[in-house]
């Protein structure tokens, strides 16, 4: 028989805050919530950072120890940022207090009881780059047969292995419904699970999931520990909680244990990442699995005009998944309704982008406060050339410039060595697409080339094959590389003269590439849509050489391609993806590409169904919530595919759904001098 009994806080001088003026009604009733179970339902831009940061201060001001303290959140410097904050508010030291991110606060518990689940002291932790070597080494002694089918690349297989760690899914659910394309090799990739984790273990090495699932498993498999930790957090707090997955959720309310000091912080309408594993339901279902909890909503505006904020709010009405609010704003109107641009086409679209850009500018308008966001990186092509061609200088955080990514730049070096054969450089990149060719070998061809008849005059007397087949290549690479000799093939015409760049691009991915793609590259189905758009691109170009051009000089102006690097001393215009934008905002938002199809994705509405859709339009939410003053909502009406013509666009849904007295439409026309 036992009996709980419950240490008082130790008594504390009288409140050293004052949060009753610090903090609105919403946020201070969300700050001095008592003990138990909590949700907290914080709007874009209500101050959700600031209502954690005055609960922790709260709780320590009341004589919670900061060792009783846990504070997750998806990011360390959002960690510390946060703790800094606390410690200017009190004379507490924070640093027993255990923040960080749920990796962290995993590791940080493995490293006390390593040998619980099977590891030594001192284990390391592998980087993705690491776990792609680690993989590689297995893969080689496991004598599996990928040469009858192609078998997904580590970084895939990776990706496979995570999503069925952080969803719960089983591997065989993942491939069926991510990967239906390696269903061939489904046995194959079950067998490297194991082989990869037996490997993990007799090299004493850990990824970043085993950080997560091991320490869920210690709890699950030795009581002792759990109730000691449930025993040491007795308050547990949980940053951006629509974010979690089904692992993470299940180790914080493990963690919780039943007494359930739990506060979980969140925004369900600004929950976009389903597609690393993110589940909506661990948020909208919070008050079903803890009925004792109670619900706070934050919804007072303190970034957005009202005008935008009007909008906002009737853009995610109707969704039908999610907790009913209204954002309230702070700020007065400025008169202006958001802006709806219908554009004849993408070149229009752009060109309107820039120029409006630069009237900002002119009237006062930091370049540092405007963005511009789309749905996908593909969005941004039109732009890039635009700004590039009017010298506005941007900045991309939605990763690489567009002609710098690795599969753009791969499609390049089949067009670039069919119109310079003495290209190494293109050559080698090629070549080295194929499985089985190193860089050894590659060299051993290239030399090979250089001494047949191909590699001389500007025209042929045959097709490449008939020169590069005659080269010796690795048994495993053979059928991969006759088929990459006859897509050589195929970027001339009959007098042995390069097709225009669109045939080009539609040859090599016909013919090598978007096989290789599945295999190579997690994100498979983006990079597909990026060459789409690239083969769309290009029919504008008769002359490959011209096109490959252009590709370069933009490629080679000194714009800030890093996202990760400090651009505060640099005055440039964001260019983002609406994932990247979420946490972020600007005065001015220029949300582009606003059509069906493209915002929502056309892969979401055939394949997502409704759950789908109402991502979609969780991401258009965030999106304008972005934008602090102005906002304007573009797109094409016109909308040339190389395979199709031209093609009428429809306005998105998102925009269809919206009230018209929520927008000023503008009415652009060119002006020719």
């Amino acid at each position: 028989m036992s009996r709980d009994y419950d240490l008082q806080p130790s008594a504390s001088a009288a409140h050293r805050i004052d949060y009753r003026a610090e903090l609105n009604d919403q946020q201070f009733a969300a700050v001095t919530a008592p003990p138990g179970p909590s949700l907290v339902i914080a709007g874009a831009g209500s101050g959700k950072t600031r209502t954690l940061t005055y609960r922790v201060a709260y709780l320590l001001d009341n004589g919670i120890a900061p060792e009783n303290i846990l504070l997750l959140t998806f990011t360390n410097k959002a960690a510390r940022e946060m703790l800094d904050r606390v410690q200017s508010l009190l004379p507490v030291e924070t640093r027993r207090l255990w923040g960080g991110t749920f990796h962290s606060i995993g590791n940080r518990i493995l490293r006390h009881h390593a040998d619980r689940v099977g590891l030594r002291p001192g284990f390391s932790i592998m980087d993705r780059e690491d776990q792609k070597d680690l993989m590689d080494t297995v893969l080689a002694s496991s004598g599996l047969d990928t040469t009858q089918h192609r078998f997904p690349k580590p970084e895939v297989l990776g990706e496979i292995f995570s999503l069925a760690d952080n969803t719960g899914e089983g591997i065989k659910q993942v491939v069926h419904e991510r990967y239906p394309y390696f269903a061939p090799v489904l046995e194959g990739i079950l067998q490297m699970r194991a082989l990869y984790a037996a490997k993990k273990l007799e090299t004493n090495n850990v990824d970043f999931d085993d950080l997560l699932l091991l320490t869920l498993r210690l709890f699950q498999e030795h009581g002792d520990l759990c109730e000691r930790y449930q025993r040491q957090f007795q308050f547990i707090l949980v940053d951006e909680y629509q974010d979690t997955n089904t692992l993470q959720s299940e180790l914080v309310e493990l963690l919780a244990g039943p007494r359930g000091h739990l506060m979980v912080v969140g925004d369900d309408a600004q929950s976009i990442y389903s597609w690393r594993g993110a589940n909506l339901k661990n948020i909208l279902e919070f008050p079903r699995r803890f009925p004792q909890a109670k619900v706070y909503k934050i919804e007072v505006n303190y970034r957005s005009v009202p005008e935008v904020l009007t909008l906002a709010n009737a853009a995610i009405a109707v969704n039908h998944g999610q907790f009913t609010k209204a954002l309230r704003p702070a700020r007065k109107g400025r008169g202006t309704l958001p802006a709806l641009v219908p554009l004849d086409s993408p070149s229009a679209q752009a060109a309107f982008v820039a120029q409006r850009i630069l009237e900002l500018r002119d009237e006062g308008v930091n370049l540092n406060e405007i963005a511009v966001i789309y749905r996908a990186h593909f969005h941004s092509l039109e732009i890039q050339m635009e700004l590039t061609k009017c010298g506005i200088p941007f900045a991309i955080t939605s990763g690489l410039r567009f002609f710098e990514q690795a599969h753009v730049k791969d499609v390049a070096a089949f067009m670039k060595f069919a119109l310079n054969r003495s290209d190494e450089l293109s050559f080698i990149r090629l070549v080295r697409l194929v499985p089985g060719i190193g860089s050894m070998s590659a060299a051993r061809l290239w030399d090979g080339w250089m001494k047949s008849n191909g590699a001389r005059g500007e025209t042929m007397s045959g097709v490449f094959s008939d020169y590069l087949l005659k080269l010796k290549v690795p048994r495993k690479a053979e059928k991969v590389w006759a088929q990459t000799c006859y897509t050589l093939d195929e970027l001339l015409d009959a007098g042995g003269k390069p097709q225009p760049p669109a045939a080009m691009i539609r040859s090599v991915m016909e013919g090598v590439y978007e096989d290789y793609m599945q295999v190579k590259f997690k994100n498979y189905e983006q990079r597909q849509q990026d060459l789409e758009q690239l083969d769309n691109y290009s029919a504008r170009f008769s002359d490959t050489g011209e096109f490959l051009s252009q590709l370069a000089l933009v490629s080679g102006v000194d714009t800030d391609e890093r996202p990760d690097s400090d651009t505060q001393d640099r005055v440039s215009v964001t260019l983002t993806t609406a994932h990247q934008a979420k946490g972020l905002e600007w005065g001015a938002v220029f949300a582009v590409w606003l059509a069906e199809g493209m915002f929502p994705n056309k892969r979401v509405l055939e394949n997502g169904g409704e759950d789908g859709l109402e991502e979609e339009r969780r991401l258009f939410y965030v999106t304008v919530t972005r934008a602090k003053d102005e906002l304007y909502l573009t797109y094409p009406t016109m909308f040339f595919q190389a395979r199709d013509g031209n093609v009428l666009q429809r306005p998105s849904r998102f925009i269809a759904d919206l009230p018209s007295n929520l927008m000023e439409k503008w009415n652009v026309r060119s002006v020719f001098p």
